[in-house]
């Protein structure tokens, strides 16, 4: 991560430390190694600043401001500023539409086309379920831009085509979609009779108590709010101008928060839907956002760490972290980044919400769970093992696989296995990649090639098919299909 970027903020810090009665026999978590983490990696990946929260037991017992909200004012981040926190939107997303089906109103394993209308003919087939756990083979793609009034996300899923948003079978594989989250949003809004934003604030933000997460900026901008941050290597971050806002992309990214409103969503899923002795949600709506449905392949033969094993349920990645069974999400959308885990079975959480274009934290998030809960040790990355590969072998991987604007080439060139890789666009809407790298085998159908200007080599995995032949290339979370293979 880029270095470099020098903050004087230990003025700025704010802390409020809640000690809870229920544990009063329990140790004190000191958090000042959680501080001094926090600091470092704020300078480390160039962010002006961050939010976190934590909580255990039911109580918010930690909170705390760090660095800068705007690096033109210096003003300092506060516990209730609110940041956009992008794709953990999907779980509030899907905690509406899951407590939509407990009601009645829809069967998550019926075609949505027999509760809503307005779907093209194969879309209107797939199932609420393959919509929230991104196995419904919709292509992934979000907008930047620009459209403000509340009539778009209706205007937008409506003119969704089948020809232009499948990139394979429904229930194939995992790959993320955002628009597959978009559909869901426009259903919660047909479901209901309202706006996707007013059915959000009167199912889940009003009755949970998140009286200031909101989609809308113009309320955002009545209340403390950190501006969002770009910055490339080492160079001063600047404010990300204009403020992006697509109201048809609201339901996969777009939420505004604080880490105190998001605290109670995850105090709430974590005591059975109940919070502050009301009864919130369903215990059979946690149960279900909560269980894991599809495998994410990238995952595969991956050293310890935030993507071991991982599953998909409705809106949470789910796995086991060095010994505890958690379920997570991150979110990055132009000028912030997010991160939130929960593990019920601890009645642990941990939020941090930053400023910069794609800031994770995560070795402050380690930190954090490191410090509050019984992780089994560490274990040690192995070194990678490059293996061999045959020229027949090479020749049946290669080919070219695709998800929408994505095409990835694999190809033999000279005795050495390549990729090409065109993606006009990054899914931010920033700058797309098209280059060529070649290609190492590192593990069972597991392959690293390094991008340009990267340092580190990334890793994709080759998931094959009934023949035993790959059929689709899976990066990080999406997949590709393999439409032709070479000859």
């Amino acid at each position: 991560m880029p270095k470099g970027f020098q903050l004087s903020i230990a003025p700025l810090l704010m802390l409020v430390l809640i000690a809870e009665p229920s544990l009063a026999q329990r140790p004190r978590t000191d958090y000042r190694d959680l501080q001094n983490v926090v600091l470092r990696e704020l300078r480390e990946t160039n962010t002006p600043g961050a939010a976190i929260a934590i909580v255990r037991g039911g109580r918010v017992i930690y909170t705390k401001g760090f660095g800068i909200s705007n690096v033109e004012t210096r003003s300092p981040v506060t516990p209730n500023m609110l940041f956009r926190v992008g794709s953990i939107t999907k779980m509030l997303t899907a905690t509406v539409l899951v407590s939509l089906s407990e009601e009645g109103k829809i069967a998550l394993d019926a075609p949505v086309g027999d509760f809503v209308e307005g779907f093209d003919t194969r879309l209107s087939r797939l199932t609420a379920h393959q919509l929230l756990s991104h196995s419904a083979g919709i292509i992934d793609y979000a907008h930047t831009c620009c459209a403000q009034d509340e009539s778009a996300l209706a205007t937008q899923v409506r003119a969704y085509k089948d020809a232009d948003y499948f990139f394979t079978e429904p229930g194939r594989i995992f790959s993320y979609s955002n628009p597959s989250y978009h559909i869901a949003g426009y259903i919660i809004q047909e479901l209901t009779g309202k706006p996707y934003a007013d059915a959000m604030d009167e199912r889940l933000f009003r009755p949970l108590g998140m009286t200031r997460t909101t989609y809308r900026p113009t309320v955002a901008m009545t209340f403390p709010l950190s501006q969002g941050h770009d910055a490339a290597g080492t160079a001063k971050p600047t404010i990300v101008r204009p403020f992006v806002n697509n109201v048809g992309d609201w339901p996969s990214g777009y939420v505004y928060t604080n880490v105190s409103d998001l605290a109670r969503f995850a105090i709430a899923f974590m005591n059975g839907g109940r919070i502050d002795g009301k009864q919130v949600l369903s215990p059979s709506v946690i149960a279900t956002l909560s269980t894991a449905y599809v495998d994410v392949p990238f995952s595969w033969d991956v050293p310890p760490g935030f993507f071991e094993r991982a599953r998909y349920g409705h809106g949470f990645f789910i796995q086991e972290h060095r010994g505890v069974h958690l379920l997570h999400h991150g979110g990055t959308i132009n000028g912030f980044g997010a991160f939130v885990v929960i593990v019920p079975e601890h009645r642990f959480a941990v939020i941090i919400f930053a400023n910069r274009t794609g800031a994770i934290l995560s070795k402050s998030l380690e930190k954090a769970l490191e410090l509050s809960l019984p992780l089994k040790p560490k274990l040690k990355e192995p070194r990678k093992q490059l293996m061999p590969m045959t020229l027949a072998e090479m020749d049946n991987y290669a080919g070219t696989y695709v998800n929408g604007a994505l095409k990835i080439e694999l190809l033999v060139r000279n005795g050495k296995l390549f990729r090409k890789e065109l993606y006009p666009t990054t899914i931010e809407g920033g700058p797309g990649r098209d280059f060529e790298a070649p290609v190492t085998k590192v593990g069972m159908n597991r392959f690293a090639f390094t991008p340009p200007g990267e340092t580190a080599p990334a890793e994709f995995v080759l998931v094959p098919g009934p023949s035993g032949r790959p059929e689709y290339l899976h990066s990080f979370m999406e997949a590709a299909r393999r439409i032709e293979a070479r000859q």
